[in-house]
């Protein structure tokens, strides 16, 4: 198994592991008022700002981790450049994992449409955030594992 094989394994691993475990952190705290009141905006606005940051800082760490890692176990050092495969399997990664976000963000937009509360709208746009980011992962590894 090559180095962004397993790297994008472990990025797979660690994008279910953070957001299963900021979920399950912040959805008890959802508020207990009105479906439209200032205090369920706040706390939509804070789960996506803090996710994203909770989400940045971990995925630093993991990485760093993974390559201390890596390093260690095998006695090479990560690959410092980026060959023609390399990237078109990254753009292809991006392409997918954007329509799988576009995708989620027009369902949102639907769920607005068809006078869905709020809560639901918020629901999928970080749901597609998610998707999209396993969407990204998975397509790696199978471009890295089948070929383009």
């Amino acid at each position: 198994m090559t180095y962004q094989e397993k790297k994008s394994i472990v990025s797979l691993i660690s994008a279910i592991l953070i957001f299963a475990s900021y979920c399950v952190y912040m959805v008890p705290r959802y508020p207990e008022g009105g479906l439209a009141t200032a205090d369920t905006f706040r706390y939509w606005g804070t789960f996506v700002l803090m996710l994203a940051l909770f989400s940045v800082i971990a995925n630093i760490v993991i990485s760093i981790v993974f390559n201390v890692i890596y390093r260690i176990t095998t006695r090479e050092k990560e690959p410092n450049f980026a060959d023609e495969l390399d990237k078109l399997i990254d753009l292809k990664a991006f392409r997918n994992s954007f329509f799988a976000f576009i995708l989620g963000f027009l369902l949102a937009m639907g769920s607005l449409v068809i006078e869905q509360p709020t809560a639901v709208m918020f629901a999928i746009l970080i749901g597609a955030g998610f998707v999209s980011e396993v969407t990204g992962a998975v397509t790696r590894i199978y471009h890295y594992r089948k070929g383009v």
